[in-house]
């Protein structure tokens, strides 16, 4: 389970972008592309290595007018640090 404390940021081999043509962003690696879709694209986006966990649910929720996302954003970040995605 990832802590609240954490501050995770994209794996190195990964980047993320906007692709014009996908209409979404996408996760890019050498072997390829993940479309990411709205919520997970949020969360990624704030995975800069500066903020934690819990500072990344609170900006989620006040730019979304939204409570109650930290299981959502906790689980996304847990199957994205299972993918290599993310580190911690």
């Amino acid at each position: 389970m990832i802590e609240l404390t954490a501050k995770p940021r994209l794996a190195r081999l990964f980047r993320m972008q906007y692709e014009e043509a996908q209409q979404a962003y996408v996760l890019l690696y050498p072997e390829g592309m993940v479309k990411l879709n709205q919520s997970a694209s949020e969360i990624l986006k704030r995975c800069d290595g500066e903020r934690d966990v819990q500072a990344m649910i609170t900006d989620i929720e006040q730019t979304f007018n939204s409570t109650g996302l930290e299981k959502d954003v906790t689980g996304f970040l847990e199957i994205a640090i299972e993918r290599g995605w993310i580190s911690v």
